[in-house]
């Protein structure tokens, strides 16, 4: 079987669709099947293309037995709402003339986000006469709504109305959230064509790891208790809460060995690292964004890892896909995202509830897990075991049966 992934954003890249996307494909040849990736040369978050590539028309790459092209698209940073608008849809165009030139495929899928690629695999499987996979990730245009990028208009009703001939229109949706599947039901989709992929981790990589010590002496964090957020520092973070919790613990408490952790990059950064600065948060540490092949090492410093989404009934119905990195490096979690994410955390307890932008809450419970290792260790031990649930390789094999089941149609 020939599968047609259409994604623009692919490994080396890092991001959560980057991953999911990389190590599903990766499985897919593993089992035999051949995988061509459309994707655009690697620029996110910054809008700046990796050493290495060039924003080109058409080049192509193997990468783990994946044939991979990457075509050109209009680059901009994870800023700003019509700019990158103006990339996506680019990378729609670009992904659609490509995919036309690829031959003997058997089924499309489009991934979101947001939903212009899905409108190229659409497209794409209508002209081959092929079955077309919707793998839904996020709600758009409602998650540029919840954060306030958007407010409601013509655009945004025109983009809904879209969004739900898509959903009508695909072949399969496979969703990343059972939350998700219900919201679709709700909405008139027939729920025998919805299948559930959650994200998980690849546990070949993001495994149990002692403390880098050279990494540690570096970043001056020896003997820290260290607290950290590894992701996008985006509009849907709401980071500056975690900011709040650092002020509290260091103005109101006075503690001086808890070290606040920041890796990655986004739309907010260059504001949290000013607020940082304006404030005198010498317990805050701001890291630009590393390779896969490095970011273990700085997971590995944390002894206590936060997932933070803004107070918004969306964000309810989504799993962050680090809440599986931190369990399967048996990290323990402060988990702010109420939904069906709080409820994998209570499960399978791997770590501690608190209220979304609530700093004082977070400060409660950083000061209960500081004061009581044992309690701790539990998290720990229990991350570590229950990472398996969610192992990427197996959940690969379950899309894949998904897809040969609409191939065999």
């Amino acid at each position: 079987m020939h599968i047609l992934f259409l994604a623009d954003n692919f490994t080396p890249e890092v991001n959560a669709l980057a991953s999911r996307t990389f190590e599903h494909c990766r499985e897919w040849v593993r089992e035999g099947h051949k995988v061509t990736v459309i994707t655009c040369a690697p620029n996110f978050p910054k809008g700046k293309v990796f050493k290495g590539y060039k924003n080109r028309l058409w080049q192509k790459e193997m990468l783990e037995g994946i044939h991979v092209i990457r075509v050109w698209t209009y680059i901009t940073p994870n800023e700003g709402i019509y700019k990158r608008t103006l990339d996506y849809i680019s990378f729609m165009i670009s992904s659609t003339l490509g995919a036309l030139c690829v031959r003997k495929v058997d089924i499309v899928i489009g991934s979101s986000p947001q939903f212009f690629p899905v409108c190229a695999a659409w497209f794409v499987g209508k002209l081959k006469r092929i079955p077309w996979v919707f793998e839904l990730r996020d709600f758009w245009p409602e998650s540029i709504k919840a954060v306030g990028a958007l407010k409601d208009s013509w655009i945004i009703r025109m983009f809904e109305k879209l969004e739900m001939f898509l959903y009508r229109q695909a072949t399969h949706i496979v969703a990343v959230t059972h939350t998700f599947k219900k919201i679709l039901i709700e909405r008139g989709i027939n729920p025998s064509k919805i299948s559930v992929i959650t994200n998980g981790v690849d546990l070949s990589h993001f495994n149990f790891s002692l403390k880098d010590e050279d990494l540690l002496e570096s970043l001056n964090l020896k003997g820290k208790f260290i607290v950290g957020y590894i992701g996008t520092h985006g509009m849907a973070h709401s980071l500056e809460t975690l900011l709040e919790a650092a002020s509290i613990l260091k103005y109101n408490y006075s503690v001086n060995d808890v070290s606040f952790l920041f890796l990655g990059d986004g739309a907010c950064k260059k504001e949290l690292i000013q607020n940082t600065k304006e404030k005198n948060l010498d317990n805050v540490i701001f890291l630009d964004s590393v390779s896969k092949g490095d970011v273990k090492k700085y997971w590995s410093l944390l002894d206590l890892s936060i997932i933070h989404l803004r107070k918004a009934d969306l964000f309810q119905t989504v799993i962050p896909s680090k809440l599986f990195e931190s369990m399967g490096m048996g990290i323990p979690v402060l988990h702010g995202v109420p939904g069906e994410s709080a409820e994998i955390v209570k499960q399978y307890n791997v770590g501690e509830i608190f209220e979304s932008e609530n700093a004082q809450n977070i400060v409660h419970l950083i000061l209960k897990l500081y004061k009581e290792p044992a309690i701790l260790k539990i998290f720990k031990e229990n991350s570590e075991y229950s990472a398996k649930y969610f192992d990427r390789k197996n959940l690969a094999l379950e899309m894949l049966s998904v897809i040969k089941k609409l191939d065999e149609k």
